[in-house]
């Protein structure tokens, strides 16, 4: 048997951690850092580059780089967040045969669980490194707010990398694991109860989670977000304002040079950090274009009120998300015991800030927003394996499980912030006389309407008895598993014919595609051990 290990797949940046002594703990990567760039690319000579090796080549190769792989997860090519994204990126996608976004890479097609698979496997390669033996399974986070077909994507990616999916955790819950476990917890009364807000700005993704922490168990109460708003949308505004100033300075749009979008992400990424900090920050890129009279520069200075004013209103815009949460879980903000800052965003003043004043109080600083989530996530992977630890976990799901009636409306079967795993019926009928079959649509959603919802999925009953309208019942059944995969069922009451589904989304990998996509995965991590012995 080999080990099982707790993976926070980012957008930004990933990691992988184990429980080491009754502690989790994070494991150093090859390059001796705690996390690594979850950036794969293809160089010119077509070698597969993942994590450093690939972010430090980016500039000179931006349109074989792929960043932000999460964002890409169970996503269709032409919704309307996938289209406003694909404006930004310095890289191609393209529309794969089932409407799925998949990337351009090297001139070929490649899916988003693979890209992601790639980054799982450097880290399944270095934990095995560093416990000198074979890592099998893993628990993956991934944003509360992902939906069903960004899950099963995340699982797809576990299964290409190799790994056994033991279980998918939300990066919020994982946190609070870790808090929950660690020497805050024990310094906080543990044996009280805690009503803990876990906040997570991260690179990609933003999630609230409100966590009711128990001696024996964490039980998270309600949970908001959006998986399009994070750091990358913190740095577009700075982007934004630094390619405007350029082009009405000079007449050159920067945005339609790759190169030159990608040295201005770097900058802008470290002017950011910069400004965690200090007050002004400045981005000196010379030769960043060229026109008929020469060389162009970029200089610019930045200050920490100019940025603040640039995203307040993606600040706002998390809190409205908060109070969101908070309504749900029947809570006011006074109600919070303590607020848990998570991912790399809420090093931001402002945000720390105006995250404090919504609360009520200050955030807690002692836990590391990068490592929280990957160590809760250890935790996770040690009670799979066997470990007897002291709390039990009972998550929701984010969101509304619906099916649509014949007047289009969407008809709640399991409402969102219901504790999972959970199995909820219920009972329909016929439309027409002697109708013979139903189709059962299943969404996930707020939308009063079925079409305001994303569609999941959907199968079709045969066998109803022959019958008037309205007679005959049809019981239908959605269950969620811990995942927070959705299953689904529709029985005829009277004739016992029945049809069950794991629901899959139009735009899921076929097995023949897993299969491949592990082949190739596999090939690449070939090399990748042989060139680790040679150096």
């Amino acid at each position: 048997m080999g080990r099982v290990v707790g993976i926070d797949l980012g957008t930004t940046n990933s990691s992988v951690a184990i429980l080491e002594g009754g502690t989790p703990t994070v494991i150093v990567n090859a390059e001796g850092h705690r996390t690594t760039p979850s950036v794969v690319a293809v160089s010119s000579s077509g070698e597969r580059l993942v994590g450093i090796q690939a972010r430090n080549q980016a500039i000179l190769n931006p349109g074989n780089t792929v960043y932000s792989v999460k964002h890409l997860m169970g996503q269709r090519y032409d919704d309307p967040k996938i289209v406003k994204l694909r404006e930004k990126l310095p890289y191609s996608l393209v529309r794969a045969d089932n409407d799925a976004a998949w990337v351009e890479m090297a001139s070929k097609p490649i899916s988003p669980p693979e890209i992601a698979a790639m980054i799982l496997a450097r880290l399944k390669t270095d934990a095995e490194a560093y416990l000198n033996d074979e890592v099998t399974g893993a628990v993956i986070t991934v944003p509360a707010y992902f939906d069903d077909g960004q899950r099963n994507a995340t699982k797809d990616a576990g299964e290409i990398a190799g790994l056994q999916v033991e279980r998918i955790i939300n990066e919020p819950t994982a946190a609070a694991l870790a808090y929950g476990h660690g020497d805050h917890a024990a310094s906080s009364a543990s044996d009280q109860p805690q009503i803990v807000a876990v906040y997570d700005l991260g690179g990609g993704t933003f999630d609230i989670s409100i966590v009711d922490i128990h001696a024996d168990m964490i039980e998270v109460l309600a949970t908001n977000g959006d998986t399009f708003l994070g750091g990358d949308d913190f740095d577009d505004r700075i982007i934004s304002k630094l390619v405007d100033g350029f082009r009405a300075e000079h007449s050159v749009n920067l945005r339609e040079i790759p190169s030159a979008v990608q040295r201005i992400k770097d900058a802008v990424v470290q002017a950011k950090h910069d400004l965690s900090t200090l007050k002004s920050a400045t981005v000196n890129l010379p030769f960043i274009a060229a026109d008929i009279s020469g060389p162009l520069n970029l200089l610019a200075t930045i200050s920490r009120d100019e940025f603040e004013e640039l995203t307040g209103d993606l600040v706002e815009s998390t809190l409205a998300a908060c109070t969101r949460a908070l309504d749900d879980a029947q809570l006011a903000p006074e109600d919070i015991t303590r607020v848990l800052l998570v991912g790399g965003q809420t090093r931001m003043p402002a945000v720390q800030r105006r995250v404090g004043e919504f609360f009520g109080q200050e955030p807690l600083r002692g836990i590391n927003p990068d490592e929280a989530v990957a160590l809760g996530a250890a935790l996770q992977a040690a009670t799979l394996d066997g470990e007897e630890l002291q709390k039990v976990l009972v998550d929701v799901t984010p969101m509304t499980l619906s099916s649509e009636d014949y007047q289009g409306r969407a008809i709640s079967i399991i409402p969102r912030n219901t504790a999972i795993p959970t199995s909820a019926t219920s009972y329909w009928s016929t439309v027409a006389d002697f109708q013979r079959s139903v189709d059962v649509n299943i969404l996930q959603g707020e939308g009063e309407l079925a079409k305001d919802n994303k569609l999941l999925g959907g199968f079709t009953l045969d066998g109803i008895r022959l019958a008037k309208k309205g007679e005959p019942t049809i019981e239908v059944t959605f269950d969620i598993d811990a995942d927070g995969i959705v299953h689904a069922s529709a029985r005829d009451v009277d004739t016992g014919a029945e049809n069950k589904v794991t629901v899959n989304t139009n735009n899921d990998l076929s097995m023949q595609q897993i299969d491949e996509s592990r082949e190739r995965v596999e090939r690449f991590e070939l090399q990748e051990r042989e060139q680790r012995e040679i150096d």
